[in-house]
């Protein structure tokens, strides 16, 4: 039951997402004016870690995941107030289902972008191992998961837009800053390199970096699974309970 309701909760949202296909495709605009506009700045630079590409591209695709997926909750404060959340929560569906389903069209949705991001840096000189580039989606597919369902409990706990917006930027801006998502944090000063350990997006683009030049078997790799793999547990977890207290 849990899986069929899953798919069915997956079904109605990726058709909502399909029948809006403009702004599916927006959502890789960002990430790809930075391939675009930035990335040839970081041609020839001693960045350490492989090409400029190599450098870059993992970067921005956890970009795409950590923007995109921390304000998927929007979706669950329009649904109050037109009132389908109350309707739901008079349905038999597990609520684990109307999480999962939501969670997983938003990933579904991610890594289609991020797909399309890989191949135009292919296109401006991206030069990857294959098994690098799916362990890129891994790494994307893990972050949307976990910063969605944490959008989603987020968003059913806050009454208003106006007040979730601000507090997921309060969140993400810092979180790419002292992440490394642009620059690797080796190339800060020593306090500020220190610093960005705390941050867990710090260790996936790491990891991700070293599979985009095809070192797998490093420390960097396995903190980046065990970050990822703990963080998508702990945050579906989360969203579940939320989920379950608020019945819906």
């Amino acid at each position: 039951m849990l899986l069929q309701d899953t798919a069915l909760i997956f079904e109605r949202y990726l058709r909502q997402t399909l029948r809006s296909k403009f702004a599916m495709l927006f959502g890789v605009l960002m990430p790809l004016l930075y391939l675009l506009f930035f990335g040839p700045l970081l041609t020839d630079l001693p960045l350490g870690g492989g090409s400029s590409w190599q450098v870059l591209v993992p970067g921005l695709l956890l970009q795409l995941g950590l923007f995109g997926a921390a304000f998927a909750g929007f979706m669950i404060i329009v649904e109050k107030g037109h009132g389908v959340v109350e309707r739901m929560r008079v349905t038999p569906v597990s609520r684990l289902a109307l999480l999962l389903g939501r969670v997983l069209r938003d990933t579904a949705v991610f890594v289609f972008q991020a797909v399309l991001l890989v191949l135009a840096a292919v296109v401006m000189g991206l030069r990857a191992p294959l098994a690098g580039i799916l362990i890129g989606f891994a790494f994307v597919a893990l972050l949307t998961v976990s910063l969605a369902s944490l959008s989603y409990a987020l968003a059913m706990r806050l009454s208003s837009a106006h007040t979730f917006g601000p507090t997921i930027n309060a969140l993400t801006m810092p979180s790419m800053l002292l992440s490394g998502l642009m620059l690797p944090m080796s190339l800060a000063p020593g306090w500020l390199d220190a610093l960005s350990h705390v941050m867990p997006f710090r260790y996936l683009v790491d990891a991700m970096r070293d599979a985009y030049v095809g070192s797998y078997a490093t420390s960097s790799m396995l903190y980046g699974v065990l970050v990822a793999v703990g963080l998508t547990g702990i945050a579906v977890t989360v969203g579940t309970r939320v989920f379950r207290e608020a019945g819906a």
